[in-house]
């Protein structure tokens, strides 16, 4: 039985983490093309951070909006989509809290080739870490940087959800892993690396063999990391850790070395297909998600605050139901 009213977060305007609350919100109703999803967990992304902080006030984001751009739960309606009533599924992206309502809600109606089904036995808490993380990781990985066994992988900026994720599915591959933070009390958060470095800014001349990059920390350190590749060798530009968003003056011809390919990840693209990939790899390698802190739906004031003052070492998943 499908309730009228849900509990979620709803948002008019810029607001502090501390300030937000749950409401009593209508429960939307289907329409052809959409599915109501009955959420069970969903994990918190720095870009909600930036939603609620400052992209709130952009005229293309709509409003009120129901914040979260991931989730995990089973098909509470199925409408016109070939999905069945109680199967469990996985959503991410596609204009998830912030063209539409998104996750930080006991349902959401999101449109159908944004969800994902799913054959898992994770537990939904485990679950809920793994569709943007995961997802980014996969394609950061497998598609931009085209990663082996062989390769030597550098993950800049390592000391992350996505880094976390990125290293346990390098490990699992057979690639030998360097993962740097620019923080000395953080390299034992590195331990499943091969070599945890302290990044200093400069990691040029310092590194040898390395054959491919994720690079999180983004453009504030991409130059120095393209000179730590060897000849034939990717980096992936994934991340905007270091807070600068875009390259000023950018000329390719005098800042990407010879023999060197830059390519980046843009999450917005998912697919059934790829989907099935990841959790093929996860089972088949047992691999539990890396997970920071779980938190009850009650308590989602103390996540995002959590969240926005860089407290939980990992992903945060929030569990609305069991």
């Amino acid at each position: 039985m499908i309730p009228k009213t849900m509990k979620a977060v709803v948002l008019s305007g810029i607001t502090e983490a501390a300030n937000i609350e749950l409401t009593e919100y209508p429960v939307p109703k289907v329409k052809p093309g959409w599915v109501l999803v009955k959420i069970k967990a969903f994990g918190l992304n720095h870009s909600e951070k930036i939603l609620r902080l400052s992209e709130i006030q952009e005229d293309y984001i709509k409003k009120p909006i129901i914040p979260g751009i991931e989730c995990v739960g089973e098909i509470a309606d199925a409408s016109d989509s070939g999905f069945a009533v109680g199967q469990k599924v996985v959503a991410l992206m596609g204009g998830m809290g912030r063209s539409f309502n998104g996750s930080y809600a006991e349902y959401a109606l999101l449109p159908s080739h944004h969800v994902f089904a799913v054959e898992t036995n994770l537990p939904w808490v485990q679950l809920g870490a793994v569709p943007e993380t995961y997802y980014t990781a996969w394609g950061s990985l497998f598609d931009c940087l085209q990663l082996k066994p062989e390769d030597k992988l550098l993950v800049r900026g390592g000391t992350c959800a996505l880094g976390y994720a990125a290293i346990q599915l390098a490990k699992a591959l057979g690639c030998r892993v360097i993962a740097t933070t620019h923080r000395e009390s953080k390299l034992p958060l590195l331990k499943e690396a091969d070599e945890a470095i302290l990044d200093t800014g400069k990691l040029e001349g310092t590194l040898s063999g390395v054959t491919k990059v994720l690079e999180l920390v983004g453009p504030k350190t991409l130059h120095d990391t393209l000179r730590c590749v060897e000849k034939g060798g990717i980096v992936c530009n994934t991340g905007i850790l270091g807070g600068v968003y875009a390259l000023n003056g950018f000329d390719p011809i005098k800042f990407i070395p010879n023999s060197v390919y830059l390519t980046g990840f843009y999450s917005n693209s998912p697919t059934q297909e790829t989907m099935n990939d990841i959790f093929s790899f996860l089972d088949m390698h047992n691999l539990i998600p890396c997970m920071g802190e779980v938190y009850s739906f009650a308590d989602i004031a103390k996540a995002c605050v959590d969240l926005d003052n860089g407290k939980v070492n990992g992903k945060i998943v929030v569990e609305v139901s069991e």
